[in-house]
C-alpha cells in the first residue's frame, strides 16, 4: 500500500480542465502511476533546475509542475512543456 498523498493546488484543476480530453485521460493514468509508484519510469520526474520545483511528464508535449515534502506531492500546474519555463524563473 503506497503512503503517497497528492494536494492538488487550485491552479492545477484550472489547467487541467483547459487540456485535451485525450491529455486529461494521461495526465490521470500519470497520478495513478505517481500514487502507486512515484519511479514509474513513464513519469520521468526531475527537479527543475536551479529551483525546489518537480515535473513528471504526461506525455512527451505536457508536463505537471510540483513540489514534494516526504511523500506529498503538491501539484501546482500542468500544460504544455512552456509551463516549466513559468517555474524555471523563480
Amino acid at each position: 500500500m503506497s503512503d503517497v498523498q497528492i494536494i492538488l493546488a487550485e491552479r492545477v484543476k484550472k489547467d487541467y480542465k483547459q487540456l485535451p480530453l485525450s491529455v486529461q485521460k494521461k495526465f490521470k493514468k500519470q497520478l495513478r502511476f505517481l500514487v502507486q509508484n512515484p519511479r514509474h519510469p513513464s513519469l520521468q520526474i526531475h527537479r527543475i533546475r536551479g529551483t525546489d520545483y518537480w515535473e513528471f511528464y504526461v506525455d512527451k508535449a505536457h508536463r505537471c509542475v510540483f513540489r514534494q515534502d516526504g511523500s506529498v506531492y503538491y501539484l501546482l500546474a500542468t500544460g504544455p512543456h512552456k509551463v516549466i519555463d513559468e517555474f524555471a524563473r523563480k
